[in-house]
C-alpha cells in the first residue's frame, strides 16, 4: 500500500502504487518495471526522512496520471488502500491488479482486474504489457516502447500537454496522413464519438428513429467550436458495439464515446445516454429520459448541453437555434419523422427505388413544415443524385434546376446551416456545370461546416475541380480526423493528389480507401489511372478491371489497351461503354478519344457532353486524360463558359 506505507518527487509523479505493508515484497518487481518503461513511479519507499507523510501522500495521489492498486488477500482489508482506490476510481484512473488472485472488495468489482498472480513480471508477459498498455493510455500514449528498447526517462506532463498543443497548431493535415501511415496519435480532449443509438423499439424497423436520434445529437454537438466530434460514417461502424469503449475510442481518435438506447412506446419515448471515457471505459455522466414524443428536441438539446458541459466546452452561445427549432430544423415530430425515414433511405445508396423513396420522405416532411430548412438542403441532394444517375437529359436539366431552387429554399430559411450552402454549391456545380456560381455556396458551406466531414470532403472536391488544391487537402485533412474510418474521405484525398498531378502521392490513400472498404466504386479506376501515367501499364490494366464502376473501369481499359498496341480489345471496351452508359458517359467517351489522338471527334463529344448537361464535365479542367486537347481553342472556349477560367 502507499498510504499504509505508497516515488519519485510529488511533482515529477504520473503513476502512484497502492499495496498493503504486507505485500512489499511483491509488489516492488511491478514498481521496477513500471519505472523501467519510463513512467514516474510514486510509492512509499522513497519517501524522505522527516517529510510530513500524509500531505505529500495525499498530493501524490491527487496529482498522479494513473492509480495502480494491488488487491490481495492482505489489501482487500486495508482501510489506505480502499481509499486510495477510491481516489483513482472517482478521478477515472484506476488500474487494478490481483497479486493472488483475490477479487476486488464492493465497489470496485466493475473494473476489469488485470491477473498477474502468475506472471513473470517483466517486458513481454501478458498480464505485464497490460499493465503497461492501461497505464501508457491514461498518459495519453497509445503505445509503449518494445521490451528490447533502452528505458526511457521519465514522462514529462508538460511535454504531453505541448504535444497536445502542437496536435492543434501543427493542424488537422499531419493528422490525418500520420493515421494512413498507422502512426498513433493522441485524442484531443473535447473530442467524441456519438455511436448509433441502440434500437430498444419492439419494432426493427424503428432503427431509423434511434440511429437518426444519434445524427441530430452529433450535428448539435459539431456546431459547437469548442468540440471535435467525429463524423457518422465512421461512428456507424460501430453499430454492433463489438469491441469495448478504449479500443472503439482509440480506432475513432477520441477521448469519449456518447453511447445511448431509444424505446419508442405509443406517443412516448425513453431515451438513455452515457458518456464514456474511452481511456479507461469508465462512465462520467449518464441520464434517462422518458418523455412524449414531442419533447425528443429538448432531450436533444440537454444531452448535448450536459455532453459539452461534462467535457468543459459549454455551448455559451455558439450554436445557434433552440431545442424548439434548432438551426435549419422543426417543432414539428411527425415532420421530423419524416425527415429522419428520408434521411436513412438515402444513406442507404442503394438503387434508384430507396433514393426516390427518400425523396418522398423529405417531400411529407416539408409538407408538414413547409419551413424545415434541413428537408429542404436533403431534397435538394436527392434531386440532385437522381438527376445525375437515373434519368434522360431533359429529365436531368428539369431535376437539377429544381434541386437548385430548393437549396437556395434551404439557405433562405437557414442561413447558418452549413448543409444548406454545401447542397446549393453540389446543384450548382454538378448540374449547372457552372463554376463560378458555385463558389460562393462553397465557400460559405466551409466557413459554417468545420465540424462536419461531409460538407468539408464537398468543399475539398469542389477546389480539386477548381485547382484549389491546398485547401482541398486542408478540408480533406480536417474531415479525414473527424471521419477516420470513412473510405470516402481517404478516397477524395487520393484524388486530389491526382488532380494536382501528383500521381505517385495519389495511390497510398486510395489504398487506403480500399483497406477500409474493398467494395467502394470509383477507388480502383483512379488508381488505375494513376498507374498508366507513371507508365505502369500492367499494373493499371489491373486496376481498371477492378473497377467495380463500368462507367469508370471500362474508359481505363479502353485507353491502356489502346496504349499495348491492342486495337480490338481497345475498341471492345469502348463500343461496351457507349452501349452500357449511352450519352451519361459522353465525357467518359471524350476522355478515350483524346487518348486515342481522334481530337475533333473529342471535342464533338464534349459538347455533346455540354449541351446534355454532364456532369462529368466537372473534371475538366485538370483531367490528364484531356491533355490532348488543350491547345485547342474550342477546348479554351470550353472551360471559360463552364467558369473554369
Amino acid at each position: 500500500m502507499s498510504g499504509e506505507n505508497s516515488s519519485t518527487t510529488p511533482t515529477a509523479t504520473t503513476v502512484f502504487v497502492s499495496y498493503s505493508r504486507g505485500d512489499r515484497k511483491r509488489a516492488l518487481p511491478v514498481i521496477q518495471l513500471l519505472e523501467a518503461a519510463g513512467f514516474a513511479v510514486w510509492w512509499d519507499g522513497k519517501l524522505e526522512g522527516g517529510e510530513r507523510f500524509a500531505n505529500t501522500t495525499a498530493h501524490a495521489l491527487d496529482t498522479a496520471r494513473a492509480v495502480v492498486v494491488l488487491w490481495s488477500k492482505t489489501s482487500i482489508t486495508s482501510h489506505w488502500v480502499h481509499d486510495e482506490a477510491t481516489s483513482g476510481r472517482d478521478r477515472r484512473c484506476l488500474v487494478p491488479l490481483s497479486l493472488d488472485g483475490a477479487e476486488p472488495p464492493l465497489g470496485f468489482r466493475q473494473f476489469q482486474v488485470i491477473d498477474i498472480s502468475h506472471a513473470r513480471i517483466r517486458r513481454g508477459d501478458d498480464a505485464c504489457e497490460a499493465l503497461l498498455r492501461a497505464v501508457a493510455a491514461l498518459h495519453d500514449v497509445d503505445a509503449m516502447p518494445p521490451a528490447t528498447a533502452k528505458p526511457a526517462a521519465p514522462i514529462d506532463r508538460r511535454l504531453l500537454l505541448i504535444g497536445g498543443g502542437a496536435v492543434a497548431v501543427a493542424g488537422a493535415g499531419a493528422y490525418a496522413w500520420q493515421q494512413q501511415r498507422g502512426a498513433p496519435q493522441a485524442a484531443v480532449a473535447a473530442s467524441v464519438a456519438v455511436l448509433p443509438f441502440a434500437n430498444l423499439s419492439n419494432d426493427p424497423q424503428q432503427a431509423y428513429f434511434s440511429e437518426g436520434l444519434a445524427a441530430e445529437v452529433r450535428a448539435q454537438l459539431a456546431r459547437n467550436p469548442k468540440l471535435l466530434v467525429a463524423a457518422q460514417a465512421s461512428s456507424n461502424r460501430f453499430r454492433t458495439r463489438a469491441e469495448d469503449a478504449r479500443t472503439m475510442a482509440g480506432q475513432l481518435g477520441v477521448a469519449w464515446l456518447l453511447d445511448g438506447s431509444v424505446r419508442r412506446a405509443g406517443d412516448k419515448v425513453r431515451i438513455s445516454a452515457e458518456l464514456i471515457d474511452g481511456r479507461s471505459g469508465f462512465s462520467q455522466w449518464t441520464e434517462q429520459f422518458e418523455r412524449p414524443m414531442a419533447d425528443v428536441f429538448a432531450v436533444q438539446d440537454d444531452i448535448a448541453t450536459a455532453v459539452a458541459t461534462a467535457l468543459n466546452a459549454r455551448l455559451a452561445g455558439a450554436v445557434a437555434g433552440s431545442a424548439a427549432r434548432p438551426i435549419g430544423g422543426t417543432s414539428n415530430f411527425a415532420a421530423y419523422d419524416a425527415f429522419l425515414r428520408g434521411r436513412e433511405l438515402f444513406a442507404m445508396g442503394a438503387d434508384e427505388a430507396t433514393d426516390r423513396a427518400a425523396l418522398a420522405s423529405f417531400d411529407a416532411a416539408l409538407k408538414l413544415d413547409p419551413q424545415y430548412g434541413a428537408a429542404h438542403a436533403a431534397r435538394s441532394r436527392a434531386l440532385a443524385v437522381i438527376g445525375n444517375n437515373y434519368v434522360d437529359s431533359a429529365t436531368r436539366t428539369r431535376l437539377y434546376t429544381e434541386a437548385i431552387a430548393t437549396a437556395n429554399r434551404a439557405v433562405s430559411l437557414a442561413p447558418q446551416l452549413a448543409d444548406a450552402h454545401s447542397a446549393l454549391g453540389f446543384a450548382l456545380f454538378s448540374g449547372r456545370v457552372d463554376m463560378k456560381t458555385a463558389r460562393p455556396p462553397f465557400d460559405r458551406a466551409n466557413q459554417l461546416g468545420q465540424g462536419d466531414a461531409d460538407v468539408l470532403n464537398g468543399f475539398a472536391l469542389f477546389c480539386a475541380r477548381t485547382g484549389r488544391f491546398e485547401e482541398a487537402r486542408t478540408a480533406n485533412a480536417r474531415a479525414a480526423m473527424l471521419d477516420p474510418l470513412n473510405a470516402r474521405s481517404w478516397r477524395l484525398a487520393g484524388e486530389i493528389e491526382y488532380a494536382a498531378r501528383n500521381f505517385a502521392g495519389a495511390i497510398p490513400p486510395l489504398e487506403k480507401a480500399l483497406g477500409l472498404n474493398p467494395r467502394l466504386a470509383v477507388v480502383n479506376s483512379v488508381i488505375g489511372s494513376a498507374r498508366l501515367f507513371l507508365n505502369d501499364l500492367p499494373a493499371a490494366a489491373a486496376a481498371f478491371a477492378s473497377e467495380r464502376n463500368s462507367l469508370f473501369g471500362l474508359p481505363g481499359l479502353a485507353i491502356v489497351r489502346h496504349r499495348q498496341g491492342q486495337r480490338a480489345a481497345a475498341q471492345a471496351a469502348f463500343d461496351r461503354l457507349v452501349a452500357e452508359h449511352g450519352d451519361a458517359g459522353l465525357y467518359q467517351q471524350a476522355q478515350v478519344l483524346a487518348q486515342w489522338n481522334d481530337l475533333p471527334r473529342a471535342l464533338a463529344t464534349l459538347q455533346r457532353a455540354r449541351a446534355s448537361g454532364d456532369a462529368g464535365l466537372v473534371y475538366l479542367r485538370n483531367d490528364p486524360m484531356v491533355d490532348p486537347l488543350r491547345k485547342s481553342p474550342e477546348f479554351s472556349e470550353l472551360l471559360t463558359g463552364l467558369g473554369f477560367a
